[in-house]
């Protein structure tokens, strides 16, 4: 019986699956097995996995029923005492199963091991740092407030664990892994490895860039956590909205230079601001204006050619370093 079941739940996923696949065929421990849930794929996603000739690999196809209930459904053909989610077009470096499984040993009194992740585009082209942050123990509070764990690819978990919680949300359109999170985090303590061993990929096609579908999933799942929540962690909930929408203002200017997103960009920093106004004092503020302001008034070409111009003073990822979420109150 393998010790580590990798879930990797795939739509369409041709472009992308093999090499996710290999970067789990590739990890320093190698007693592991990788379901892939094949979510009504369309293209030769399934063609794909089928020639991978390692006995480690099983693939399931199922009709199309999105992400959450491809993880849950891979829970259900899972046996390894350790259970790791892999979204399709994300990458492992070769240690992340090992460290994260010597951090659960050594840290007996924890049931999630996470690590830190960076971003790559779809050219696997390195594009920025993630959150970095490190916490240990009981995280409800931290994760209240933010997803620290940035991704749905990131964390090794107690399989015992995974079960107890009732695995992902089936009814959020978006949010899922957070809203899982924290329900882990309700019950069970984590462990930080302290390297960048998730690579996240980001790609105008993938969930996380429909950004009012983010925000729905994650009102969501925040307004249901806070009714949960106790009393004494009630004061909290400006500083995760705060937090949400300084992150979907930074998805917003992340997206093509269009004046939807322009506009949505400018519609999600009334809201941040709304929540911590202390954001009214920051320097940002008025690049991100004059961002939207380029983008919405000024023809394409000329409002590229400026963009580009300025892109060391107006790029959505130097903003990133004044809007990112923060884990403690603002």
């Amino acid at each position: 019986m393998p010790m580590i079941s990798v879930i990797i739940p795939a739509y369409n996923a041709e472009k992308t699956i093999a090499e996710t696949i290999d970067s789990v065929l590739k990890q320093t421990v190698s007693d592991f097995e990788v379901i892939v849930i094949n979510d009504g794929s369309e293209d030769s996603t399934l063609e794909i996995v089928s020639q991978i000739e390692d006995p480690r690999v099983q693939v399931f196809s199922y009709p199309n029923a999105g992400g959450s209930a491809s993880r849950n459904r891979g829970v259900s053909h899972s046996v390894g005492e350790f259970i790791a989610f892999l979204d399709a077009d994300d990458l492992w470096t070769e240690d992340k199963l090992e460290a994260q499984l010597k951090a659960l040993e050594a840290n007996p009194q924890a049931d999630v091991a996470y690590s830190w992740c960076d971003c790559i585009d779809e050219s696997n082209q390195f594009l920025r740092r993630g959150g970095h942050l490190t916490a240990n123990g009981n995280l409800y509070e931290k994760l209240l407030m933010a997803d620290i764990l940035e991704n749905g690819s990131n964390p090794l978990i107690r399989r015992q664990a995974v079960l107890e919680v009732g695995g992902f949300d089936e009814s959020l359109c978006a949010g899922q892994d957070w809203d899982f999170y924290l329900r882990l985090a309700a019950r069970y303590q984590f462990v930080t490895v302290e390297r960048s061993q998730v690579l996240y990929r980001i790609s105008p096609r993938s969930v996380s860039a429909n950004v009012f579908k983010l925000e729905s999933g994650c009102l969501q799942l925040l307004d249901r956590a806070y009714g949960q929540a106790p009393e004494s962690l009630q004061h909290l909930k400006p500083h995760s909205l705060g937090n949400l929408y300084k992150y979907l203002t930074f998805k917003a200017l992340q997206g093509n230079p269009e004046v939807g997103n322009a506009i949505a960009a400018l519609r999600f920093l009334g809201q941040a601001i709304k929540n911590d106004p202390s954001l009214l004092q920051k320097k940002a503020i008025a690049k991100i204006v004059l961002r939207v302001g380029i983008i919405s008034l000024l023809p394409p070409s000329l409002a590229k050619t400026l963009l580009v111009k300025f892109q060391k003073y107006l790029d959505p990822i130097t903003l990133l370093g004044y809007l990112r979420y923060n884990p403690s109150p603002l």
